[in-house]
C-alpha cells in the first residue's frame, strides 16, 4: 500500500517506519530528561516550571533526525544495506543530527533542554543514546516480527501479453516491495507471454474473483483494448472500492521510472504530471538561489584547495577549471563549468564516454570525481539560471544528437533545467553507454512528470549519501 504526501507516492511501510522512529526520537528527549531529573517523576509540574516546555526541542530533534535518516537512504525502497551498513548509517545520522541540533540550541538558547549548560549537555547525551537504541531496536523488531505483507496491496493483472509480462519481469525487491502479485487473467484472444502457472481461471465475473482472492487493485495490462475490454466489470470493481490502475501508471509508481518499452504519447498528454505551472517554476528557482548562496561560502575553502591540488600535480600553468558545451533547457547549448579531472589532452581523439578506472583521469581528478567536488563550480551555472540543483544531468551535444535518433522521447528530458543532482543519479549508476542513457532516461522522465518542491528536497537530502559514500561516481 502507498500513501500520497504533497503529491509524492510513498510506500506505507516506509511511512510507518518513519513515523515510529520519529516518535521514538521525540520520546527519547522525555526519557533522558526524567533520567537526569528523577524527581520530575513525582513532581512533573515542578520539573516543567524549572525546565520549561520540552516539546519544542523534542519535536525539533525528531524532525532533524528523521531528515538525516532520510539523507542516508534508510527510508529508500531501494536501500539494500546489510546490518552493519544500517548500523553505520544510523550512527552517522545521529551524529549529524546532534551537531545540527547543538548548533541550533547555541544560537537559540530558549530551545535548550535545560537552562543549566551542564544539565543540558547531560540530557543531550542521554537523548542521543536513547534515540540510537530505539532506532536499532525498532529496525530489528520490524525485520523480525512484523509481516511486511500486511501493508502490501494484493494486485491482480488483467492481461497476459507483452504488457503484463513487464510486471511479471519485475525482479528487484525494491520494485515489488509495496505489492503482492496474485496472478494474471488472460483476456480472450490475447497471446500469453507470462508464466502459465501464474494464470488464474476466470471463474465467475471479475468482481467475484477479486472478492474471493481479497484483491485490492486490478492492473489493466491488455495489449489490445479494442475487443473484449471488460468495461462493466472494471466499473463494478471500482465502485466496490477496488483500485483500477493502467499498466504504465502502475509500473511508474512501483519502479520510480517511466518504462519506455510500454510508453505511449497519449499517457503523457492526458495523464497527471508533466506540468510546469508558475508556482512550481518560482519554487524551483527560489530553492536554486537559496541552496547556491548557502553552499557557495561553505564550499569555497574546498574549491580553493582543489585548485591548489590540481596546480601542484599538473603545474602552475595548467588550467584548474574548464568549460564544456552541454544541452540545457529547451535544447539550448550552454557552457558547464567544472574542475578539470582529466589530462589536458584527454579528448584529442574526440568526445567519448567516461569509463570505470578511466586512464585519462589524473590522480587528483580521481579523488574529486569520487567525492563530486569537480561539480562544485556548477554553482555558478545555477546562479546564472542555466542549471538547477535538481534535474536531469546535462549531456554533451555530440551525444544528444545521436541519442535523440536512437532513443524515443529522449528530447523530453530537456523540458526542465538540467541539474547538479537528480533522481536518475540516485537510482542508477553513472551512465557510460547508450544502454545506460536509455535506463537513466526512464528515471529522468519520472522526475519530469512528478517534479515538485518536496521531491526536489527529498533528492537533495538523499544526495548526501551519494556524496559521503561515493556511490555512482566515475
Amino acid at each position: 500500500m502507498r500513501i500520497r504526501i504533497l503529491g509524492q507516492s510513498i510506500p506505507a511501510s516506509i511511512a510507518v517506519i518513519a513515523l515510529v522512529e520519529g516518535a521514538l526520537a521525540f520520546l527519547a528527549v522525555y526519557a533522558a530528561t526524567l533520567l537526569r531529573f528523577p524527581a520530575g517523576v513525582a513532581q512533573p509540574q515542578r520539573l516543567a516550571e524549572e525546565l520549561g516546555p520540552l516539546w519544542p526541542g523534542a519535536l525539533l530533534f525528531s524532525a532533524i533526525l528523521v531528515t538525516c535518516i532520510l539523507a542516508f537512504g534508510l527510508y529508500s525502497a531501494r536501500q539494500r544495506a546489510q546490518a552493519v551498513g544500517v548500523l553505520v548509517r544510523v550512527a552517522a545520522a545521529l551524529l549529524i543530527a546532534s551537531c545540527i541540533v547543538a548548533a541550533i540550541f547555541f544560537f537559540i538558547p530558549g530551545l535548550r533542554l535545560a537552562r543549566d549548560a551542564a544539565a543540558a549537555r547531560d540530557v543531550a547525551v542521554l537523548t542521543v543514546l536513547f534515540a540510537g537504541g530505539g532506532l536499532l531496536a525498532s529496525r530489528l523488531l520490524l525485520a523480525r516480527y512484523v509481516d511486511e505483507n500486511i501493508l502490501k496491496r494484493r494486485v491482480l493483472v488483467y492481461g497476459a501479453g507483452a504488457g503484463a509480462a513487464a510486471i511479471a519481469s519485475l525482479r528487484r525487491s525494491a520494485d515489488r516491495r509495496a505489492f503482492t502479485l496474485v496472478g494474471f487473467i488472460q483476456p480472450p484472444g490475447e497471446a500469453r507471454e507470462v508464466p502459465s502457472e501464474r494464470l488464474l481461471a476466470p471463474a465467475g465475473d471479475l468482481g467475484s474473483l477479486c472478492e474471493r482472492l481479497n484483491v485490492t487493485e486490478v492492473v489493466v495490462a491488455m495489449d489490445d483494448r479494442r475487443s473484449g475490454f471488460p468495461l462493466r466489470e472494471l466499473l463494478d470493481c471500482r465502485l466496490e472500492g477496488i483500485e483500477v490502475t493502467e499498466l504504465l501508471t502502475f509500473l511508474e509508481r512501483e519502479t520510480g521510472r517511466v518504462r519506455i518499452d510500454v510508453l505511449n504519447p497519449s499517457w503523457m498528454i492526458f495523464g497527471q504530471g508533466f506540468r510546469r505551472d508558475p508556482l512550481r517554476l518560482f519554487s524551483s528557482r527560489a530553492l536554486d538561489l537559496l541552496a547556491s548562496l548557502t553552499l557557495f561560502p561553505l564550499a569555497l575553502p574546498v574549491m580553493l584547495l582543489t585548485v591548489l591540488a590540481i596546480k601542484l600535480e599538473d603545474g602552475w600553468r595548467a588550467p584548474a577549471v574548464y568549460s564544456q558545451a552541454r544541452v540545457g533547457l529547451g535544447g539550448h547549448i550552454f557552457k558547464v563549468i567544472k574542475f578539470r579531472s582529466m589530462h589536458q589532452d584527454a579528448e584529442r581523439h574526440g568526445a567519448q564516454w567516461a569509463q570505470r578506472q578511466d586512464p585519462r583521469t589524473t590522480r587528483v581528478g580521481a579523488v574529486i570525481r569520487k567525492l563530486r567536488i569537480d561539480e562544485l563550480p556548477q554553482i555558478v551555472n545555477v546562479l546564472r539560471g542555466q542549471m538547477s540543483f535538481v534535474g536531469p544531468r546535462p549531456e554533451r551535444p555530440e551525444f544528444v544528437a545521436d541519442l535523440e535518433v536512437k532513443i524515443p522521447y529522449y528530447a523530453q528530458r530537456h523540458c526542465v533545467r538540467p541539474g547538479l543532482t537528480g533522481w536518475a543519479q540516485l537510482c542508477y549508476h553513472y551512465g557510460a553507454s547508450e544502454q545506460d542513457a536509455l535506463e537513466k532516461l526512464q528515471y529522468d522522465l519520472f522526475y519530469v512528470k512528478n517534479n515538485s518542491l518536496l521531491f526536489d528536497l527529498t533528492i537533495l537530502v538523499q544526495t548526501a549519501e551519494v556524496v559521503l559514500l561515493g556511490k555512482g561516481a566515475r
